[in-house]
C-alpha cells in the first residue's frame, strides 16, 4: 500500500511550483499595469471623467459600451477594467496558496494581498464618491505601491531561487547591510507618498523651472513673495495660480528626491560592493532606475508636465520601491548574522513507502 500526506502542512516541506511562481509575475507585471493607468488618470485629470461608482455611467462597468470611451472616460474606465482584473488575480493567488504552499505565514501573506485590494478598491471607489479628497487620494496612491511590493514579495518567496538556496550567514563590515536596506525602502515609500501629495493638490508645476525655485535654491513663501510669483505664472508662463503650501509640496518632494538619491545610491554600492553575484546586478539595475528617475522628475517640471512622462516618473517611482524591498529581502537572507540557525536544505522528492 502507498501513502503519502496529502495537503500542505506548517511541517511539510516547501516545493517549488514553477506555474505557481509564474502565475504571481504575471499578478505584479499586471499591478505595474494598474498603477501606470492611475499615472494616466491623474497625468490627464480625468479622476472624474466617470462620476458614479462602482457602475459607469450607470452601466456595469463590464458592459458599459466601448463607443463611449472617449477624452477622460477612456483613461477612468481602462484603469477601473485593469483593476477588477488585478482584484481577481489577487482572489486567485490567495486561493492556490493556500491549497498548495506548506509554508503557512506564506498563505496568510495571500489573505493580506486580498485584503489589501479590496481596501484599495473601497479608496478607489471613495475617491469619486467625495469627489477628490486629497487624504483619500493619497491614501489610494501609497496603498497601490503597497500591494505592488507584496505581490512582488511573494513573487520572490515563491521563486526557485528562495526555496532551495541556504543563506550565506555572514557579517558584513560596521555597516549592516541588511538594515541599511530598511533604511533604503523606508526613505523610497516617504519620498512616493510625498509625489502622490504633489499630484492630488495639483502642485507639480508649483516650482515652474528646474534646478532653482522661481530663481532661488530656498523659495521665500511670504505672503508678497507668493503674490509675484502668481503673476510671473499668468502673465508670463501662463499658469494657474498656487498657494504656498503647494511651493512647499513640491519643494519638499525636490529635497526628498535628493535625500532618496543619496541614500538608495549607497545602499546599492554596498550591496554590489559584497560581490555576491545574484544581488549585484539588481543593484546596478536600481542605480540605473535612479538616474533615469531624476531625468523623468527634471522632465516633468521642464515639459510643463506632458503625460506620459509624468506617468513614467510614477511607474519607475514603483519599480524602484518595489526592487528595493525585494532586495531587502534578498539581503536579509544572503547575509544573515553569525550563528544563525542554517537553513533548510532544498527538498528533495522522496520515493513512495512500499509495505
Amino acid at each position: 500500500m502507498s501513502t503519502m500526506e496529502s495537503g500542505p502542512s506548517p511541517a511539510a516541506p516547501t516545493v517549488f511550483r514553477p506555474w505557481l511562481h509564474r502565475y504571481t509575475l504575471l499578478l505584479a507585471g499586471l499591478t505595474l499595469v494598474l498603477i501606470s493607468a492611475g499615472g494616466q488618470v491623474t497625468s490627464h485629470g480625468a479622476g472624474l471623467s466617470v462620476p458614479d461608482w462602482p457602475t459607469s455611467y450607470g452601466y456595469n462597468m463590464f458592459t458599459f459600451p466601448s463607443s463611449k470611451w472617449v477624452g477622460g472616460i477612456f483613461y477612468e474606465h481602462t484603469h477601473r477594467l485593469i483593476a477588477s482584473t488585478v482584484g481577481l488575480l489577487t482572489l486567485g493567488l490567495a486561493a492556490w496558496l493556500w491549497r498548495s504552499e506548506s509554508r503557512r505565514w506564506l498563505r496568510w501573506l495571500g489573505i493580506v494581498a486580498v485584503l489589501s485590494v479590496v481596501a484599495q478598491g473601497v479608496l478607489g471607489g471613495l475617491t469619486v464618491i467625495f469627489l477628490l479628497p486629497t487624504p483619500v487620494s493619497v491614501a489610494h496612491a501609497c496603498l497601490a505601491q503597497s500591494f505592488f511590493c507584496l505581490v512582488c514579495a511573494i513573487a520572490l518567496f515563491t521563486s526557485r531561487g528562495w526555496i532551495e538556496r541556504s543563506p550565506r550567514r555572514a557579517q558584513r563590515g560596521p555597516l549592516d547591510v541588511r538594515w541599511f536596506a530598511i533604511v533604503s525602502a523606508c526613505v523610497v515609500f516617504a519620498q512616493l507618498v510625498l509625489g502622490a501629495l504633489v499630484r492630488h493638490t495639483d502642485s507639480a508645476l508649483a516650482i515652474p523651472d528646474f534646478p532653482t525655485a522661481y530663481g532661488h535654491w530656498l523659495p521665500p513663501l511670504d505672503e508678497a513673495s507668493v503674490a509675484g510669483y502668481n503673476l510671473s505664472r499668468r502673465w508670463e508662463l501662463e499658469l494657474p495660480q498656487v498657494e504656498a503650501y503647494q511651493i512647499a509640496a513640491q519643494f519638499a518632494h525636490r529635497a526628498g528626491a535628493a535625500v532618496a538619491l543619496v541614500v538608495v545610491s549607497l545602499f546599492a554600492v554596498m550591496v554590489i560592493r559584497q560581490r555576491e553575484p545574484r544581488l549585484s546586478l539588481p543593484a546596478a539595475g536600481l542605480l540605473i532606475l535612479l538616474a533615469g528617475q531624476a531625468v523623468l522628475g527634471a522632465a516633468t517640471v521642464l515639459t510643463q508636465r506632458v503625460p506620459i512622462i509624468a506617468t513614467l516618473h510614477v511607474a519607475v517611482g514603483a519599480v524602484i520601491l518595489a526592487l528595493n524591498v525585494v532586495l531587502a529581502l534578498r539581503c536579509g537572507r544572503a547575509f544573515a548574522p553569525l550563528g544563525a540557525e542554517p537553513a533548510a536544505t532544498a527538498w528533495r522528492p522522496q520515493p513512495y513507502m512500499v509495505t
